[in-house]
This record gives structure tokens, sequence and C-alpha cells, in this order.
């Protein structure tokens, strides 16, 4: 890096909009979409998806809800002919889909791509010829009289060849984009649009569609805003005219963009699946389109299964999704922290299914991805108690007591500390079991049974301590009660028990008990003890069991 003062950059100039509406607006339907995946995003591929690919991308775009979708550049290709071919004569575009096609501003390219649209329903032919200053003078060595004759001359040859097309039923609509629109003058960007629009002569009921693109993102959303802003404002057939964007990513605020440009008038939005595209990417629909329904405006688009989404975009691009990517990666839903974990344990308990969700720290109700709860909270050194008691309760169902949180939560803290890494839910599974459900010494319940008589409840058990047997009985005001009064004869540690709690663990002829009781030991230490059994009070007697052995390992 150049060190300061940095001359070799300069700041973007401002736009002189100093009565600029945009911020004071808030967004409150969703835009026209366009997928541009298979011809932006394709052209990005190392290796670009074949026409069978291609296929099966284009039917998840209309499963998701695209009614625009720009399906490729047939003039430069043959495979991007033939796509477009196989989708006409196969009949593959719903009635209300409109496939896009991208066109150079040269007669023998127009006429190529007309050949590859014969036959459909609805066409939108996407003329572009570039009007930068640094185009103009590097690339083309043109006037901008000269750029705006080639864009006119385009144009009018587009629209007396289309005739034949039109007459056989076909609905074709153009658009027209000055590329590299945001790094072009915009008196000169707003004179070719008007002299485009004048040849075209566009109709309310048949609207021009100016596609004003960041080709490459060089300034900050809020000029991207006030450059859409000031279009908008000065076009003279305005109510004949679809503002369009199309923001890439190169400062990594394509989304900030496009949103403040659609809060500045713009009508449409083209984007693709997760951003794929040059260099940086193209804009995320998924994102924007999501940010929408977050704010409780319906995007028109459905992303109920964005794993299937996820899974053919994976397969097709041969590219990943991030794992921190919004709504899609497979970390969103994840916390770490343990106040984190905490805080959403809380708040999700508390949330009612027909209120305005308010889940703390997850944006949007996983379930209406198709994403799974199961994987919210994951569990490392930095997780808390909260995090441990939910994966234990929503993978595997164990309810513990609020007191019990703490203890497990050291424990299994202190297993990620040894492995130094993130434990899977059953190694967290495994943890509890080992350290509640699965102790064995130094005592063994071998029998035990109760019978009833008057008000009393009198317990028979039988316990090897330390392989020794023992034979005890007790009455008691109940089973626990008997047990406790039963071990108090043998030489074992003085304890009280200080809570118990139950709860059924699985449904139906499966369904078995889980006990959870904590004792307070002699020298004043509590801790807990679980024992599950098909028997509720068999249950509760291996949870004191559990914690006299975990007392005793303790001593």
């Amino acid at each position: 890096m150049q060190p300061a003062p940095v001359t070799k950059y300069r700041s973007f100039p401002p736009v002189a909009l100093p009565n600029r509406q945009w911020p004071n607006r808030t967004l409150t339907h969703a835009p026209i979409w366009c997928s541009v995946d298979l011809r932006d995003g394709n052209q990005a591929l190392a290796q670009p998806m074949s026409v069978e690919e291609k296929l099966e991308y284009f039917d998840l775009l209309v499963k998701i809800g695209f009614k625009e979708v720009e399906v490729g550049f047939p003039s430069a290709s043959q495979i991007e002919f033939d796509f477009c071919r196989r989708l006409i004569e196969e009949n593959r575009i719903p009635a209300d889909v409109s496939i896009q096609l991208l066109c150079q501003c040269r007669e023998d390219l127009i006429t190529r791509s007309l050949e590859a649209v014969q036959g459909a329903k609805n066409v939108i032919f996407h003329l572009y010829n570039s009007t930068s200053p640094a185009q103009r003078r590097h690339v083309f060595n043109a006037t901008q009289a000269d750029i705006v004759r080639i864009a006119t001359h385009a144009v009018g040859f587009l629209k007396a060849k289309i005739q034949p097309l039109v007459a056989a039923g076909t609905r074709l609509r153009l658009e027209y984009s000055p590329e590299s629109f945001t790094s072009t003058e915009l008196e000169f960007a707003l004179e070719i649009c008007e002299a485009v629009t004048d040849v075209w002569q566009p109709t309310a009921a048949d609207k021009i569609i100016l596609n004003l693109p960041a080709t490459v993102e060089y300034a900050t959303p809020n000029i991207h805003a006030d450059q859409i802003e000031w279009m908008c404002t000065h076009l003279t057939r305005r109510d004949r005219t679809l503002v369009s964007l199309h923001t890439h990513n190169d400062r990594g605020t394509g989304v900030a963009a496009t949103e403040l440009a659609l809060l500045a008038g713009a009508d449409r939005v083209e984007g693709t699946l997760f951003g794929n595209g040059e260099r940086t990417g193209n804009l995320d629909i998924v994102v924007v389109a999501l940010n929408l329904y977050t704010h409780g405006i319906h995007p028109g688009l459905d992303f109920s299964n964005i794993n299937e989404i996820r899974e053919v975009y994976e397969r097709c691009t041969r590219l990943d999704v991030p794992p921190r990517q919004p709504y899609a990666g497979e970390l969103v839903f994840t916390a770490f922290s343990g106040s984190h974990q905490d805080a959403i344990k809380k708040s999700w308990a508390v949330q009612k299914p027909d209120a305005p969700w308010d889940v703390i720290y997850i944006p949007i109700d996983p379930a209406d991805l198709g994403r799974s709860y199961k994987a919210i909270i994951r569990i490392n050194s930095q997780s808390g108690k909260g995090g441990v008691a939910y994966v234990l309760e929503h993978e595997f169902g164990y309810m513990l007591p609020k007191l019990m949180h703490r203890e497990i939560g050291k424990i299994v803290n202190d297993l990620a500390d040894a492995t130094g890494r993130e434990l899977t839910p059953a190694e967290i599974h495994e943890a509890f079991q080992r350290e509640y459900l699965a102790r064995t010494a130094p005592l063994v319940l071998e029998h035990f049974k109760t019978t009833e008589r008057d008000s009393a409840v009198k317990c028979e058990a039988c316990l090897a301590v330390d392989g020794l047997p023992h034979k005890l009985t007790a009455e008691g005001n109940g089973p626990i009660d008997a047990f406790v009064r039963a071990l108090a004869t043998a030489a074992l540690p003085k304890f009280e028990v200080l809570s118990y709690a139950e709860h059924s663990l699985g449904k139906g002829a499966e369904a078995r008990a889980v006990s959870y009781i904590q004792i307070k030991t002699e020298r004043g230490h509590t801790l807990f003890g679980a024992g599950i059994d098909t028997n509720i009070e068999l249950a509760s007697i291996k949870a004191i069991v559990s914690a006299l052995n975990r007392a005793l390992a303790r001593k």
C-alpha cells in the first residue's frame, strides 16, 4: 500500500442533489426481480455450466418464482444459442416468465439473437454499449456523439427487425444498459437513455427498461442512490420507463447500494443467487429478498427450502456458499457464545406462534427457510451453560432443571477445553451420560422394591458398595424418603435431598422416565444426579445413586 498521503486514488465525486428524497423513504413493496445467474453468473465460473446444468438451474429459478430470467448471450457462443433454443422448443418456459438475452449494439449480433428466440412468447432484448469516459477514450476512441449513434442505430435496427417476430405472437420488450453507468457523467447517461427511448417509443402499457448498472462498484451506496434518484427525476418519460439496477460488489456494499437505490426510485433488480459473478460478484438477490421479508414485505420469491436451492447452486456452479453467508450459510443460525446461547434459549421459549418474531440474535425464523433448529446452538470452549442445556433438550429430550445448567455447562466446557475444538451434539450427549447415567462405582443398585403399609412406604434395596453386597430396608413417606433413610444405615456419606424433577423421555410405548435429584452433602457441596427407567420410581432411585457416586468421586 502507498503510505499516507494516498495520491494514487481519489474519492468519487458527489452528486449535486440538494433536494434528495430517498433518505426519508421506506421500502413498502418488492421490486421486479431478474435473475442473471445463467449469463452474468455463468460467465464468471471457472467451468461454465453445461446445457443440462443450465436447464436444471433454469427450472430452479422458475420454482423460486422469478418471472424474468436472463438466459444467456446467444450471439456469443453456440452453447448459449442451443440452450435458448431448447428452452423454447421443449416448451420449458412458463407462460408468465420472460426470457432475457444480452446483446451488444451490432447488427450481426442482433440478427443472430433474434434467431435464437424464434417462437418464444415473452422476450426481453437487452442491448448495451459502454458509455464511461475511460471506455470512450481507451477502448472505442469515440466521442459522446459516436456512442449515442451506436446505441440509437442498434435500437432502430432491432425495432425494424422484430416485426415478423411480433406478428407471430412474441411479446418483445427492450432493455437498454449504458454499461458502466455509475462511472459515466450523469448528463451523458441521461442523454443516451433519452435518445434510445426516442427511437423505441415506449408506452405506459409496454415500458422500456433502462438498466443503470454499477458494472464496477466505485462509490459509496449513498452516492449510488443519488445517481439513481437523479436519473429518475430527470427522465422525461418516467411513466413509460422501468428503472433497473445491476449492482456489483467490488466494495462489498452491493446489497446496501441496491436497497438505497430502491428507496431512490428504482423499479427492478438484477442479480444472482448467493452473489455469484465476476470479481467479487453480483448482487445477492437472496439477501435483498429476505431482508425485505424480515421487514414484513413478501419478496415474491420463495426461499422456504433454501437448503435445496443451495444444493442445486453448489452442484451446478461448483462453488460453495460460505458458512457465514446471510440466511443460507451453514453457521448463520449457530451461536457459540455462552451469553448468546442463553439469550436465544430464553427468548425462544417465550416466542408465541402468532406474535411478531422476536428471538434474540436470530432475525428470521429458520423454519421459514426450511432450516433446522438443531444447528442453532453448537458448543466449544466459549459456550455457556444455556447452550449445553439447549442441545441436550432439543437434540435428546433432556429438560434439565435450571440449577443443573451451570453444573453440566462446566463439565462440557472442560471437555471442550481439553479437546481444543467444537463438540458435536453426540459428544455432549456422551459426556452427559458418562457423568450422570453410566456411573457404576462405587455404588451399584442391584434391586429395589417398595411396599405400602398404612401411610408409609417401605423399601428394600440391594446395593453393591465397592463390590460388597448390602441389603438395606427403611420406611419413609415415599420411595425417595424411604431410600434416603435406608442409605443412612450404611457407611456412606450423609446427605439431604434439595430438589427433585422428572419428565418423560420419548413418546408412546418407548417412553421412559428421567429424574433429576439435587443433593447436599455433609460438607455442604451440592450436586445433581440423573436416572432413567421405564418406571418413574426406579428412575428417581437411580438418580440418587448417580448423585452419590458423583459425590464419592469428588471426595
